[in-house]
């Protein structure tokens, strides 16, 4: 359960669900690069990343003199199959289309 914790922190902080987004719009990004899009000092982003690392939300590989942070989603999936996935999948589904399309539409 501590495990499940460490993801629940990570993901509680909006600068944090930030980086990964952006990681999973480009993987494989070194830190230079994901400080570009945040208002933040290098070093917060820094322990940003580590936070996300000890949760396994993000990988790590050096890639000569780079370092390289990769997105593992396994801890986002398994947070699905826990809490989401035993609920009916298509009403789920049929209520985020609905809101989808209800933000969607234009105003006038």
């Amino acid at each position: 359960m501590a495990r499940m914790d460490a993801v629940f922190k990570a993901l509680a902080d909006s600068s944090r669900r930030e980086l990964l987004d952006q990681l999973r719009a480009n993987n494989g990004q070194t830190l230079t690069r994901l400080c570009q899009h945040l208002d933040m000092s290098r070093q917060a982003v820094t322990k940003h990343l580590a936070l996300l690392e000890a949760a396994n939300l993000v990988a790590t590989v050096w890639h000569g003199r780079e370092k390289l942070h990769y997105l593992n989603s396994t801890p986002l999936h398994e947070i699905y199959e826990r809490w989401i996935g035993k609920y009916e999948r298509h009403r789920l589904q049929a209520l985020s289309d609905l809101k989808k399309g209800l933000e969607e539409k234009p105003k006038g």
